[in-house]
């Protein structure tokens, strides 16, 4: 299993109604974004901040007048983390929790954003080298500091420095000193932002599932380089202009929510296509298999497009644990093995002898599958053959995804009969990445595969994934782009 990124949503009543309601709903929506810690941030006379550890809570409806007085005003932002900066205790868990604010003089600005800063170094001292104490270990803060500083003459300027300065991923929500709303993407578009309306009340959300469940109409996406301001009225600005995106591929197999949006398709469509492309590329295979299983959630959509176009059956003997919640990919080994145990049940069945196809959404580090492997064994299985959605991943992401070291990839040092030794398979197929791209109704240029390429979209990236190919600098434990001397 791989950590979440993170989930922003932000909304503004135009007509002054109270917003906290729909932040509330909004960001709960996108809970699977992030389990570390959650925060709002709204503005009525000033800034009213809240964060915490865990998951966004159940409000029951008494509770909700409590919340609206300690975070009232009529427009506001949100935020669900699973870090992929800074340090990883629960003190610095707190103090990271977004949205973050920024002070300097009688300005201020506060945001929340979802992705991650690649030059992370350059902008810590470009950020420091004005006198400022850092408050966090996060990249938010140290992106809210540099954008505050460069919007002297305005937001907009502000707002330009970082697209054309910062490098990494980044889709931000956030308010300033006077209570605007602002959003704005990377020029490469490398994590979703969408926003919409009902009525008076204008939203912005990582996933279309963050509007729906408030019933906001969804306009359409927030343009790669594209900047929205939300004061009396609508204010659009494209500011960088690349030529190219590079949407995260990742999020079409594991990080969305199936019954959200991209490009007008469900991701449940796409997730069903990948599971049918599978089937007709791997017959040898299909032509053995009893039965079908697959790893909850995020494969379960996959395996119904395998079970369509192969007619084998789905048999859903592997259920998730919902109330253990635990992060596995946040513990050392022995940790991470154990709470995998605990999340995944297997129904026995009757397996005595039954050659299995696992369908699973991907594979990082393997210890998921390779526990799943093991209970269907122990259970009776003859033969088990994994089908993966995603292509085979071999380089580190330095964009959102907390996979920043070549040591956490098996992908890197096995190929396919490699891994299904190492996991205890009989077989591993992988998506190809043809396949991939294909599915998802987009474009090889449009997306990010960095991961499974080795061909990053922006120039260090680039730089410092070479480097420490080249060096075979596998073993360290730290993310590469934090430690990187380039």
């Amino acid at each position: 299993m791989v950590g979440e990124k993170c989930g922003v949503y932000a909304a503004k009543c135009l007509d002054g109604g109270e917003v906290f309601s729909n932040l509330y709903w909004g960001i709960v929506a996108q809970n699977h974004r992030g389990h570390e810690s959650y925060g709002f941030l709204t503005y009525s006379d000033g800034f009213r901040r809240y964060v915490d550890l865990g998951l966004v809570p159940r409000i029951e409806r008494e509770e909700f007048l409590r919340w609206k007085i300690l975070l009232p005003g009529s427009v506001g932002i949100a935020h669900v983390r699973y870090g992929t900066s800074g340090k990883r205790d629960l003190y610095s868990h707190l103090k990271d929790a977004q949205p973050i604010v920024s002070v300097k003089g009688k300005r201020r600005v506060g945001i929340a954003y979802n992705g991650n800063i690649v030059n992370v170094g350059w902008l810590k001292e470009e950020v420091m080298s004005k006198g400022v104490k850092l408050r966090t270990t996060s990249d938010t803060e140290l992106l809210s500091r540099y954008l505050l500083e460069k919007c002297e003459k305005g937001l907009i300027e502000g707002i330009h420095a970082c697209m054309e300065n910062v490098e990494g991923a980044f889709s931000v929500v956030g308010l300033d000193s006077n209570g605007r709303m602002f959003a704005f993407r990377d020029p490469l578009g490398m994590r979703p932002l969408l926003y919409g309306n009902k009525g008076s009340l204008m939203a912005v959300s990582s996933e279309s599932v963050g509007l729906n469940i408030n019933e906001v109409g969804v306009i359409g996406e927030i343009e790669p380089g594209e900047a929205i301001i939300f004061g009396e009225s609508v204010e659009r600005v494209r500011i960088v202009k690349r030529g190219r995106r590079a949407f995260c591929g990742f999020e079409f197999s594991y990080f969305m929510r199936p019954d959200s949006v991209v490009n007008g398709r469900f991701i449940y469509k796409i997730r069903e296509e990948l599971g049918r492309r599978l089937g007709r590329r791997y017959q040898e295979f299909v032509k053995k298999a009893d039965l079908i299983v697959s790893i909850p959630e995020t494969a379960d959509d996959a395996a119904y497009g395998l079970h369509e176009e192969t007619g084998i059956r789905w048999e859903r003997m592997l259920r998730r644990h919902r109330f253990v919640t635990h992060r596995a990919f946040i513990m050392d080994p022995t940790e991470r093995v154990s709470t995998i145990d605990r999340k995944i049940n297997v129904l026995n069945g009757n397996l005595q002898g039954k050659r299995v196809i696992v369908v699973e959404d991907s594979i990082v580090r393997g210890d998921t599958t390779k526990t799943v492997i093991r209970k269907l064994r122990e259970s009776g299985a003859e033969k088990v053959y994994v089908f993966v959605t995603f292509p085979r991943i071999t380089h580190p992401c330095f964009y959102g995804i907390d996979m920043a070291t070549f040591s956490e990839l098996i992908g890197f040092f096995y190929d396919e009969n490699g891994i299904a030794e190492k996991i205890g398979a009989d077989a591993v197929c992988y998506q190809t990445l043809e396949d991939f791209v294909d599915a998802t109704g987009m474009r090889m240029g449009d997306l990010c595969m960095a991961c499974t390429t080795g061909l990053y979209p922006t120039e260090l990236a680039q730089k410092i994934a070479d480097r420490a190919r080249t060096r075979i600098e596998v073993k360290g434990s730290g993310r590469i782009y934090e430690s990187a001397e380039v």
